[in-house]
């Protein structure tokens, strides 16, 4: 198992792990064209967002994650966000989870960023968990909305 840049020829892949992770983490279905053109934008222009892909032996992928850079000017920095995390049921509580976020947090310190944050939904526990099986914790920051 490995983690790469995903490149655009994982567009495909990558718009089938954001659209299931859609469906568990929240029970939406999403636009597979939004979905789409969502990702497909960011891989042509990574000042959007950036995506990595698990593959197994076979350089299939497996899994994926993307972040999102998000400029301090209190820190003179940039907090990384991870946007989606997923992968696939049969490729889960192995370990994959920490070996996408290592390679993430990598690159992140590489550009001297600040801290890897994500949103979690409070009734996904089971997320919850294995986020903090990663070393995340709750910050004293609530997210509020405005539509």
């Amino acid at each position: 198992m490995k983690v790469r840049r995903a490149e655009l020829n994982d567009l495909d892949k990558l718009v089938e792990f954001t659209a299931a992770e859609a469906r568990e983490a929240e029970g939406d279905t999403k636009s597979m064209k939004t979905l789409a053109d969502g990702i497909k934008a960011a891989l042509e222009d990574r000042s959007i967002a950036m995506y990595w892909v698990l593959v197994n032996e076979d350089n299939q992928p497996v899994g994926s994650a993307s972040a999102l850079k998000e400029w301090s000017d209190w820190n003179a920095g940039y907090y990384w966000w991870i946007q989606s995390m997923y992968i696939r049921p049969d490729y889960r509580g192995k370990g994959y989870m920490a070996l996408l976020l290592n390679s993430i947090k990598s690159e992140m310190k590489g550009q001297a960023g600040l801290e890897l944050r994500l949103y979690v939904h409070d009734d996904n526990q089971v997320a919850i968990k294995a986020y903090k099986k990663s070393n995340f914790t709750f910050s004293r920051y609530r997210i509020m909305i405005q539509k």
